[in-house]
């Protein structure tokens, strides 16, 4: 299904090429070719987890907390058997020391057809996996700006999308561990809220609904499905889309929004 880096990549971790479960919906506003969106789907899954294995490695060792981040998400994505082996495999061979990452960031790029949406979430989770221990490592950091720029985004796009997971993370609360939220009952807090949506407390409440209207077409995941996606990863999509809603909720109490 899928030739150069990313093939490579997918064909060392398989040893067999694959397409269980990478199938989406369709989308009027795409035009999709015999195999087009399997291939998108399955370029995003190969990128998504090896990538992530080669950010585990960029502080110099790869620690439990980044694991669990890992592990977390396959469990999200419920994952048959097969391809949570095809998602270990591709953590690790991004984890070794030729892993191809420009070429294999690249290829990425062009096969999603530079759509900012998949582009974006792809980094979404490349930052939470970054922030696993509870901080953002220098070496994280720089790898990531690196990524930004073979993917064409920007350094201000990236600053915002680290805010907002990082406000993610403090919500879901990074004492109960990697990949398991902690109660919550009260909701994030107003600061968070704010992050998360990805404005300050001075802005208006048109640019408050703005953003969060804007947040929420974002993250659907049914959009996001259509749109290349995995299926397998919609449950992460709408827990996005859930915690966007929460935020927004928050800040409406705060401010007496109707």
């Amino acid at each position: 299904m899928l030739g150069g880096p990313l093939g490579a990549v997918l064909g060392a971790a398989l040893g067999h090429h694959f397409d269980k479960g990478l199938r989406g919906l369709p989308d009027d506003q795409i035009s999709w070719g015999p195999g087009d969106q399997e291939r998108v789907q399955t370029a995003f899954f190969t990128a998504t987890f090896s990538v992530m294995g080669h950010l585990a490695k960029a502080d110099g060792r790869v620690s439990p907390d980044e694991i669990k981040m890992a592990e977390a998400l396959m469990a999200q994505m419920s994952l048959s058997s097969e391809m949570r082996q095809t998602a270990i495999h591709l953590f690790n061979e991004g984890k070794a020391e030729d892993f191809p990452l420009d070429d294999v960031v690249a290829q990425f790029r062009q096969e999603c057809h530079r759509r900012q949406t998949l582009i974006q979430m792809f980094l979404e989770i490349q930052i939470q996996a970054a922030y696993a221990d509870g901080r953002l490592h220098k070496e994280e950091e720089s790898l990531l700006l690196h990524i930004c720029a073979l993917l064409n985004v920007s350094e201000f796009t990236f600053r915002r999308l680290e805010r907002m997971i990082r406000a993610h993370y403090h919500y879901q609360g990074a004492a109960g561990g990697a990949g398991r939220a902690a109660p919550r009952s009260q909701g994030p807090s107003l600061e968070d809220a704010y992050a998360i949506l990805n404005v300050t407390a001075e802005a208006s409440d048109k640019e408050v609904k703005r953003a969060y209207r804007r947040l929420i077409s974002q993250h659907h995941p049914d959009k996001l499905v259509s749109k290349g996606l995995p299926e397998e990863m919609m449950k992460m999509a709408a827990q996005k889309t859930d915690e966007i809603k929460k935020a927004y909720e928050r800040v409406k109490e705060a401010r007496g929004m109707g």
